[in-house]
């Protein structure tokens, strides 16, 4: 016999997945860009949309500073966690560091799941990348990332992990040009996330920790490249 759920624990239900509804739909703004790095975020304006009071936005929105995703000041109004270029700076000196180490442990940790969850998500990184849809693209790739960090079984690397892909997708929206030439280099980078996984798949740490170098590589230029004008050379170290 079903045992029906007393009014208050269905009440509990629907706040916590209106919770979960709120985080997912902000961190997906935020990596879009649909909030803009800086931009303020209304509390009162998500409690109404969610249909949720204060204090949990609240408590939801302390949660995503802690994580990155919102700046939190007093007496201050929450924001979008800025990209200057000096976090530009500090993500092209700090990434190789962290994504080179998660894959190789990944490469070392991977078990025949995680390779099956990994292609799973490479598939549908393919399918965006063919359809031309930008956005799921940029969460087909952070959900890739995030999925080798999470292979690594290594808690002090995948806090730092969740903390770039924040700005690698926005990083990604942002220096995306619609030519020939970047369509070739996704896909080198589409070839560079199989490439990964078979090296994550032979418990091959050195080559997937060289090729998930070379693929931040690829980022680096596009951003560079957008950053200087056309017909302009590009300054030395760029």
């Amino acid at each position: 016999m079903a045992v029906q759920k007393s009014g208050a624990t269905q009440a509990m239900s629907v706040n916590v997945d209106r919770k979960q509804v709120l985080v997912d739909a902000l961190r997906r703004r935020i990596m879009t860009m649909e909030i803009a790095p800086g931009a303020v975020i209304d509390e009162q304006e998500l409690a109404e949309e969610f249909g949720l009071s204060r204090p949990p936005v609240r408590e939801l929105m302390r949660q995503m500073a802690g994580e990155g995703y919102i700046e939190l000041e007093a007496n201050r109004p929450a924001r979008a966690t800025a990209m200057s270029y000096h976090a530009l700076r500090d993500f092209y000196l700090v990434a190789p560091m962290i994504y080179v180490a998660t894959t190789k442990l990944a490469a070392e940790n991977a078990r025949p799941a995680d390779i099956a969850a990994l292609r799973a998500i490479q598939r549908d990184f393919r399918a965006a990348v063919d359809d031309g849809d930008l956005n799921a693209r940029i969460f087909a790739n952070d959900a890739f990332h995030l999925e080798i960090g999470k292979i690594a079984r290594n808690a002090y690397l995948l806090p730092s992990l969740r903390r770039l892909l924040i700005d690698h997708a926005r990083v990604g929206r942002t220096y995306y040009r619609d030519d020939v030439s970047d369509k070739a280099e996704l896909g080198t980078a589409a070839a560079q996330h199989d490439q990964i996984i078979d090296a994550i798949e032979r418990r091959d740490p050195e080559t997937a920790g060289r090729i998930v170098q070379a693929h931040l590589e690829l980022s680096r230029r596009n951003m560079a490249a957008y950053a200087v004008p056309e017909g302009m050379e590009m300054p030395p170290g760029l």
